[in-house]
C-alpha cells in the first residue's frame, strides 16, 4: 500500500506540470482550456515540487512529508478551483492525500504518546548494578516455584529490572470470530516500580489498521485501541481495568523469573506442582495460580479476571498455556503461549502468541 500511495502522489504531481507548461507556453495542453498566467504557472510548479518531496518523504517514512503534503494539497486545490471546468477531477487525489495525512498525523501523535509513556516507566529504573540471583535468594519460595526458577537458568544472573519483549501473534477480537488476524506487538516492562507498556499493530481489512496500547502504571490500568490511529474503538480505564492489567502483569512474570521475588508478590504453596501468587501494588491487588510440570517447567497460569470494564462485569477464568519454550540471554522462558477465556458459552482462545526476542535490563527504548 505504501508504494501504491507513493505512485498516486507522483502521478498527481506530474499532472501539475501541465499547468506549468501551458503558463510558460512550453507546450500546447488541449485539456486545459483556461488561460494560465505566468504567476499561476509558477504555483503549478511549486505544487508539483511539494508533491514530489512529500512522496519521497512518505516512501522513506520521513515525518516531514506531512507538512509538504498539506501545503501541496492547499496550493493544488486553489489552482484546481481556479480552473474548475478543466481540472475538477484533480480534487479527488487531493482528498485521498488529505485523508492519509490526517491518519498519518494521528498515528504519529499516538506513537509520540506511547514513546513518552515508555520513557516515563524506564526513567524509574535503578541505575546501579543489578544484584546477582543466588540459590539462597529463592530457596524460601514454594517448592514448585523454586524448582522452576532453577530450571530457567536464572540462578547466577543479574536481577531483571526491565525487559523489552518483541512478539508476533494471531488474534480474535470476538468469541464468534472465525479467522485469526495476524499482529505484531512489543512490550516494555519494569520490575522495581511495576509497570508495562504494550503496543500492538494489526491489519483487519484493506485500508483498516488497528493500533492498540495497554499500560499498567502506578497500579492503574488503561486500554486504548484506535482504528487507523484515528477513531477510538476501545478507551477504558477504571477499577476493573486496574485489577485486570495487574493480573496480566503477574502472569507474565514467567518471562522475567526474578520478578517472583518482588516485595509486592506473596506466594502460597498449593501442592508440589502449583502455587498461588498474590500481588498488591499501590491500592490494586490480584492473584493467580501458576502450574508446573515434573521437570520444573511452567505450563499454565489461571486467574479470575473481569471480562469488560462496566460496573456489572463478571469475572471468568483467564488462562495462559504454553506451547513451546526458548532461551533468551541464557534464560529459559515460554516462547509460544495461548490466552483463553473460559466463558459460559464456551472457551474463547483469543490470542496465539510467539515471543521472537527478549532483551533484559534495558535502559532506553529499543526501536
Amino acid at each position: 500500500m505504501k508504494y501504491l500511495f507513493s505512485i498516486i502522489i507522483f502521478l498527481h504531481a506530474a499532472i501539475h506540470l501541465m499547468g506549468f507548461a501551458k503558463g510558460f507556453k512550453l507546450a500546447q495542453i488541449q485539456s486545459l482550456s483556461s488561460e494560465i498566467s505566468v504567476t499561476s504557472a509558477i504555483f503549478w510548479f511549486v505544487a508539483f515540487a511539494l508533491f514530489v518531496i512529500s512522496a519521497i518523504g512518505f516512501l522513506f517514512e520521513r515525518n516531514f512529508w506531512l507538512v509538504f503534503a498539506v501545503f501541496a494539497v492547499v496550493i493544488s486545490s486553489v489552482l484546481i478551483i481556479s480552473t474548475w471546468s478543466d481540472a475538477k477531477f484533480g480534487i479527488i487525489p487531493n482528498l485521498i492525500i488529505l485523508v492519509v495525512v490526517v491518519i498519518s498525523f494521528s498515528s504519529l501523535s499516538m506513537k509520540k504518546m506511547i514513546t513518552r509513556e515508555t520513557h516515563g516507566i524506564l526513567s524509574g529504573i535503578d541505575s546501579s548494578e543489578s544484584k546477582i540471583i543466588t540459590d539462597t535468594d529463592v530457596n524460601e519460595l514454594p517448592t514448585p516455584v523454586y524448582k522452576w526458577i532453577q530450571n530457567t537458568g536464572m540462578i547466577g544472573k543479574p536481577v531483571i529490572q526491565s525487559a523489552y519483549v518483541k512478539q508476533k501473534a494471531l488474534m480474535k477480537m470476538k468469541p464468534e470470530q472465525k479467522d485469526w488476524k495476524p499482529a505484531k506487538a512489543e512490550q516494555f516492562t519494569v520490575m522495581d516500580v511495576p509497570a508495562f507498556i504494550w503496543t500492538v499493530n494489526m491489519n483487519i481489512a484493506p485500508f483498516i489498521k488497528i493500533k492498540g496500547r495497554d499500560k499498567f502504571v502506578n497500579g492503574k490500568g488503561e486500554m486504548l485501541v484506535k482504528m487507523n490511529s484515528l477513531i477510538n474503538v476501545v478507551n477504558e480505564k477504571g477499577e476493573h481495568m486496574d485489577k485486570g492489567t495487574l493480573q496480566r502483569y503477574l502472569g507474565e512474570l514467567v518471562w522475567y523469573p526474578s520478578l517472583a521475588l518482588s516485595p509486592y508478590i506473596s506466594w502460597e504453596t498449593i501442592d508440589e506442582f502449583s502455587a498461588k501468587a498474590t500481588m498488591n501494588y499501590n491500592g490494586t491487588s490480584g492473584n493467580g495460580t501458576f502450574y508446573f510440570d515434573e521437570k520444573g517447567d511452567f505450563i499454565k497460569f489461571i486467574t479470575l479476571r473481569f471480562k469488560g470494564n462496566e460496573a456489572e462485569a463478571k469475572r471468568y477464568p483467564w488462562i495462559l498455556t504454553v506451547d513451546d519454550y526458548a532461551v533468551f540471554e541464557g534464560i529459559k522462558v515460554p516462547s509460544k503461549m495461548k490466552a483463553t477465556w473460559k466463558l459460559e458459552e464456551g472457551d474463547w482462545t483469543w490470542l496465539d502468541l510467539e515471543i521472537t526476542d527478549i532483551k533484559y535490563n534495558i535502559k532506553t527504548i529499543i526501536n
